[in-house]
């Protein structure tokens, strides 16, 4: 009987650890290797980052994504949000400060703020906006590159992604692809100190 038990243990064993994950394993390196490999971007040879995971950006010339409240922000080894409620004087605080910071660094932006570069995401790492949010960038964008705003909205009509399968889900940019693409087409030359 125990030899028995001992025989269907290292079986399964065989089957459950070894067998069916490198099965698995394999087909999505066939069928997805860039996703089964991290969905990394890069740049040249250089991997600049995963177009999963979101990036902080802080200069003129780039898009910057949503808030994140991961860790010191965008770390993804502490993903998640802040956890503060609609109640949360911190949350009000943090709202009205990034509110203040984007009103003043998109003087020509159309219109208010957009709610989704107030609001963090669940997991702190979104890497993704709608393409409203980054239109509101642009004139911002396009001034510190000293590019023609068309130039950089073509391009960002270019970069957005529609909805899956055309109807799941909703229309988004990628704000790193995105900024790779405007260091591609508009070298960052004109564009100085860090991302």
């Amino acid at each position: 009987m125990i030899l028995a038990s001992l025989r269907a243990t290292a079986l399964l064993l065989v089957l459950c650890c070894v067998a069916y994950p490198a099965l698995v394993t394999g087909i999505a390196q066939l069928a997805f290797h860039d996703a089964a490999n991290g969905s990394l971007l890069r740049d040249g040879e250089t991997v600049i980052g995963s177009e999963l995971v979101g990036q902080a950006f802080t200069s003129p010339g780039y898009l910057q994504g949503r808030p994140s409240a991961a860790g010191a922000g965008y770390d993804a080894a502490a993903s998640s949000g802040s956890n503060f409620g609609p109640t949360s004087r911190k949350l009000a605080d943090r709202r009205a400060a990034d509110e203040a910071r984007l009103v003043a660094e998109n003087p020509d932006a159309p219109g208010p703020v957009p709610e989704v570069l107030l609001a963090a995401s669940g997991s702190g790492l979104d890497p993704h906006l709608p393409p409203d949010a980054a239109r509101w960038q642009l004139p911002r964008i396009a001034k510190a590159r000293g590019v023609e705003l068309a130039r950089v909205t073509s391009l960002l009509d270019e970069q957005a992604r529609g909805r899956d399968l055309g109807v799941l889900g909703e229309p988004t940019v990628n704000v790193l692809a995105f900024n790779l693409a405007l260091d591609r087409r508009f070298p960052a030359g004109a564009v100085a100190g860090p991302r």
